[in-house]
């Protein structure tokens, strides 16, 4: 790998800036046909052959022979004895970050509704819970608690009874700090599944993994192309791709604190990007000089270098308010306005999945213990899409209740509606309630 430093300079003055700009931000989370193909296979053996399929692939991806599926569950005495072996800073550090995300979450709480009308009709929603969730959680080239935190909390917080985790522990390795956070997050029974197999075994169940109703967290490219197969048969959270950052400075942001904010997201794989915006020309000069000074003492440098090099960026704008129509046209995951009044900018960003707000507001601290959600939408998908929550582990029903009276008039209105669709016995059933 080239160690020079290597970062793309743009500027929306240029001619082709649009279609470099797009070609910037493509991706496509989900994979090739070779990948399909394989993932297809694993979730047809897993729905045949059930545990046995589990053990066979455990044993070929994660290097783990088992038995049995006894010997890949742990359950909630498991969880807490990891809790104990951990550092003390550790298990206070999880504790009031644990505490801080559910307080967030319980202000996001939907409640159940109802109004009645002038006729007797009572109208109105009831919120239920999910009644299992899986959770996946990576467990390959790094290990993330915080993730077990950020996805189980919201299911709890809503009700959900029973939270499943997998994760995967290739060669046997177990992350003790992360069976912590399950024990924090009121997980369990934890499965060391990963992979493909994992969202098969959560999607239709096994003789030991129950199946669940809806899948969340995030994983590499077979994991997300699973949950895409998969989805319709349970629920999904979303299809994450690489993350992101996008920070938009004034000039008056210390360089070298923008310069490891960007690389803060860089470090995560070599895909991910992280993109710099300023109207002040010198400015960017100087976070790229710090960029440069900064990148070789990083522990994780060939990874944030690669990512730098692929997919990072720095783009000269105009002014803010072009900076701001940049903004809403790339969606980012995460959005810093590093500015003297964010709260004035605020209301003119429409898509971003997190906004980090002021000088002082690094991203990291929403990754780990500020209290929202840090799975976000990525690719673009902030346009129309939200962080994960506690309403993604609820349902709504509608409610309707009609009376005599209230029945006989709106049937008159179903009735030359359904006539009108020619569906008589819609019509029908509805005329039976109409009496003068």
């Amino acid at each position: 790998m080239s160690t020079e430093f290597e970062v793309a300079r743009l500027s929306t003055g240029d001619a082709d800036f649009a279609q470099r700009l797009d070609a910037l931000l493509a991706w496509e989370s989900v994979s090739d046909a070779r990948v399909q193909q394989s993932v297809d296979e694993i979730i047809a053996a897993v729905r045949q052959q059930g545990d046995v399929a589990l053990l066979e692939y455990t044993r070929r991806f994660d290097r783990l022979g088992a038995d049995s599926m006894a010997e890949l569950t742990l359950e909630s005495e498991r969880l807490a004895e990891a809790f104990e072996r951990i550092e003390p800073q550790q298990r206070e550090a999880l504790e009031v970050a644990a505490r801080r995300v559910r307080e967030y979450h319980q202000r996001q709480k939907p409640t159940s509704w109802q109004y009645t009308e002038a006729d007797g009709t009572v109208l109105g929603q009831q919120v239920t819970p999910l009644d299992r969730v899986g959770i996946y959680v990576p467990g390959g080239k790094a290990a993330y608690p915080s993730s077990v935190l950020m996805n189980a909390l919201p299911a709890h917080v809503a009700g959900v009874d029973e939270i499943i985790m997998v994760v995967p522990t290739p060669d046997g390795v177990v992350n003790e700090l992360v069976l912590a956070a399950a024990h924090v997050a009121g997980v369990k029974r934890v499965f060391t599944l990963g992979g493909a197999q994992a969202v098969a075994a959560l999607a239709y169940g096994t003789e030991t993994v129950p199946r669940v109703d809806k899948i969340v967290g995030p994983g590499n490219i077979f994991v997300a192309t699973a949950k895409r197969a998969v989805f319709g048969q349970v629920g999904i959270d979303m299809i994450a791709g690489p993350s992101e950052i996008l920070v938009v400075s004034d000039g008056q942001t210390d360089p070298e604190w923008l310069a490891m904010d960007l690389f803060s997201q860089a470090e995560h794989d070599e895909d991910a990007q992280a993109i710099f915006i300023s109207w002040d020309e010198a400015h960017l000069d100087a976070v790229q000089e710090a960029m440069e000074r900064l990148l070789p003492t990083l522990e994780r440098e060939p990874v944030a270098r690669a990512s730098i090099a692929a997919r990072g960026a720095l783009i000269a704008c105009r002014d803010e308010a072009e900076a701001l129509e940049l903004v809403n046209r790339i969606a980012p995951e995460h959005l810093e306005l590093s500015v003297a009044e964010p709260e004035r900018l605020l209301p003119q960003v429409r898509h971003a999945g997190a906004i980090f707000m002021g000088r002082y507001t690094s991203e990291a601290l929403g990754d780990y213990c500020a209290g929202p959600n840090h799975v976000l939408p990525t690719s673009g998908t902030a346009r129309f899409s939200s962080p994960l929550g506690v309403y993604d582990f609820q349902k709504r029903s509608s409610i309707i209740h009609c009376t005599a009276a209230s029945a006989s008039e709106l049937g008159k209105t179903a009735s030359v509606l359904a006539r009108g669709e020619s569906l008589t016995a819609h019509a029908r059933s509805a005329e039976y309630r109409i009496h003068d």
